[in-house]
C-alpha cells in the first residue's frame, strides 16, 4: 500500500493516519483500504478513509499515477443519492460526477474525491424536506434557510487531506463552484487551474441552476429562456428517457472511444419522411417537437445531409427547451450548400465534410462565410466515408451524435452499422412521398431491440436499439 507523505502512523494493520491540516491536528483521517474499480470509463483504485473526525467514510476514486502530480485533474464531490445513485433530473450532481469520471480517463489519470456530505451537508432526510419547499416555488437557497440550516454548509478539510495523502501537488478543479477553490486554497492545496463541467439544462433543474448561479456564485453559461409551443411541455418520463439516452452515450465513447449515433427522425404511418423529394412537410406535432429539441440538447454533435439543408434549410438548434445547441454537422460530397443558408448563423459555426469531388473555389467560398470544412475520403458510392468522418468527430470531442436526416443518410448509416440507438416519431397521418429509407441496405435490415413506446401529444415515439439480421457486403 502507498503511505501517505505527510505524518504517516501505521496502526499494524495496513491502515495510514494523517493528521488533519489546519483545523484540529489531533483529529485523524485513517486510510483503511483500497481495491480495484472497474467502470465504463476504465479502471481506477477506490480508497477508503475513515474519519475520527466526523465519523464518515470519505472515498477517493484514483486513476493513473497521481502521486507528485503538480496539475493532477480533481473532482471534489459531495454524495448525493439522489442524483448520483437514481439518477434525478432536480440537479447536475450525477451529470458533473460522470462526466468527471470520462474527463479524467481521457486525461489518463487523475481524482474523484467523494465526500460523504449529502444536500450540501444538511443530509438525506433534511434534503428531501427541502425539495418538498422547492415544490412550492422556494429555490434550493431559501428552502435550507427555512429548515434552520445554512446554504451550504459542506467543507473540505477531508479533502485537503486526502490529496495529500495521495501525495498530490496541485489540482485543475473540476468544478463550477468558486467557494470550493476557495475553500481547498484555504487549506493549502494548490489549484492551479478551473475545469468547467458544462450540465445539462431542461425542465427539471433550469430554476435550481440560475439559483446557483444568481445566489450562490457558480460559474455557469445558462441558455436563454425557451421558446414555447401549445401542449409543448416535455413529460418526465420523456425527460427520464432523454436523460438515459445521454448518459448511455457518454459510456460508450468512454469505452470505444468512437461516438455513439442515434438516429432521431419522424415519419407518417406509411413510413414517408415528405410528400415531395426537396420540399419540407412538417410531420410531428407540438410535443414531439419538444422532444426532438431535448434530444437535441442531449447530443453533442447533430448532423443532416446537403439535401435536408436545400429542402428545409435547418436552424439545427436548441429553441423548445432548456439546452445547450449541439455543434451542426453537414454531410456535402459536392459542396452545394448554398451561402444563404441558416446554419451559417448558427452560434456554434457548421461543420462542413466534403470529398475530393468538391471544388477547392467552393470550399473557399463557404469558408469564407465561416464554414469549418473537411475534406474525407469518399466512399463506393462518391459520398463522404461514414467510419472516417466518425473518427474525425471522436478526434474533435463530439461523443454522442445525433442524426437527423434526411433519407440517403439514415440510409447510409443503417447500411454501414452505424447506429448504435433510434428513436423514430410516428405522426397518426398517410402521406404516400419519400420514404425514409430510399436505397439499399446491403441486404442487412435492422429489427429493434430492448423496444420502448411511448406518447408525444398525438404522436407515438419508437425507442429501441438496431440489432441486425446480416453483415454488409
Amino acid at each position: 500500500m502507498q503511505r501517505c507523505p505527510i505524518h504517516p502512523k501505521d496502526d499494524g494493520r495496513g491502515a495510514t493516519c494523517v493528521s488533519i491540516s489546519i483545523t484540529n491536528a489531533a483529529a485523524l483521517l485513517t486510510r483503511t483500504v483500497s481495491a480495484r474499480i472497474p467502470t465504463a470509463y476504465g479502471a481506477f483504485q477506490l480508497f477508503h478513509y475513515q474519519s475520527a473526525r466526523d465519523g464518515k467514510e470519505h472515498l477517493a476514486l484514483v486513476m493513473g499515477d497521481v502521486t507528485g502530480s503538480a496539475g493532477a485533474l480533481t473532482r471534489v464531490h459531495s454524495e448525493c443519492m439522489t442524483g448520483d445513485t437514481f439518477g434525478s433530473l432536480r440537479c447536475d450532481c450525477g451529470e458533473q460526477l460522470h462526466m468527471a469520471m470520462q474527463r479524467i480517463a481521457e486525461a489518463g489519470s487523475g481524482v474523484i474525491i467523494y465526500l460523504r456530505q449529502e444536500g450540501r451537508g444538511i443530509g438525506l432526510a433534511q434534503k428531501l424536506r427541502a425539495y418538498n419547499l422547492q415544490d412550492e416555488g422556494y429555490d434550493t437557497v431559501d428552502a435550507n434557510l427555512m429548515l434552520g440550516h445554512q446554504a451550504d454548509e459542506r467543507e473540505y478539510w477531508a479533502a485537503a487531506d486526502i490529496l495529500r495523502d495521495l501525495g498530490v501537488a496541485g489540482v485543475r478543479l473540476l468544478t463550477n463552484n468558486p467557494a470550493k477553490i476557495e475553500e481547498l486554497r484555504r487549506y493549502g492545496i494548490n489549484v492551479v487551474e478551473r475545469v468547467a463541467l458544462q450540465p445539462s439544462v431542461h425542465g427539471d433543474n433550469a430554476a435550481y441552476l440560475q439559483t446557483k448561479v444568481t445566489r450562490m456564485r457558480h460559474l455557469l453559461q445558462l441558455p436563454a429562456a425557451p421558446a414555447t409551443l401549445a401542449g409543448s411541455t416535455l413529460t418526465p418520463d420523456l425527460a427520464a428517457r432523454v436523460r438515459l439516452l445521454q448518459e448511455r452515450g457518454w459510456r460508450h465513447f468512454a469505452q470505444t472511444r468512437t461516438p455513439f449515433v442515434t438516429l432521431a427522425y419522424a415519419q407518417s404511418l406509411d413510413g414517408s419522411l415528405a410528400a415531395t423529394p426537396g420540399k419540407p412537410l412538417a410531420l410531428s406535432g407540438a410535443a414531439a417537437l419538444t422532444l426532438t429539441h431535448a434530444l437535441r440538447a442531449a447530443h453533442d454533435a447533430i448532423l443532416v445531409g446537403v439535401g435536408t439543408v436545400l429542402a428545409d434549410d435547418p436552424r439545427l438548434t436548441v429553441r423548445l427547451v432548456a439546452g445547450a445547441d449541439p455543434q451542426p454537422v453537414v454531410l456535402d460530397s459536392t459542396l452545394r450548400t448554398p451561402a444563404t443558408a441558416r446554419l451559417f448563423d448558427h452560434p456554434r459555426g457548421v461543420w462542413l465534410f466534403t470529398t475530393e469531388r468538391s471544388c477547392p473555389c467552393d470550399r473557399a467560398a463557404l469558408a469564407a462565410r465561416g464554414a469549418d470544412i473537411t475534406v474525407l475520403p469518399a466512399d463506393a458510392a462518391g459520398r463522404v466515408e461514414l467510419a472516417a468522418l466518425l473518427a474525425t468527430l471522436a478526434q474533435r470531442g463530439v461523443r454522442t451524435l445525433m442524426v437527423e436526416g434526411g433519407a440517403t443518410v439514415l440510409s447510409g448509416f443503417v447500411a454501414a452499422h452505424l447506429v448504435n440507438y433510434a428513436v423514430v416519431t410516428l405522426a397518426p397521418r398517410l402521406v404516400g412521398g419519400l420514404h425514409a429509407f430510399q436505397h439499399s441496405l446491403n441486404g442487412a435490415a435492422p429489427q429493434l431491440a430492448q423496444v420502448a413506446y411511448t406518447q408525444a401529444g398525438a404522436d407515438l415515439i419508437v425507442w429501441g436499439e438496431p440489432q441486425w439480421l446480416a453483415t454488409p457486403v
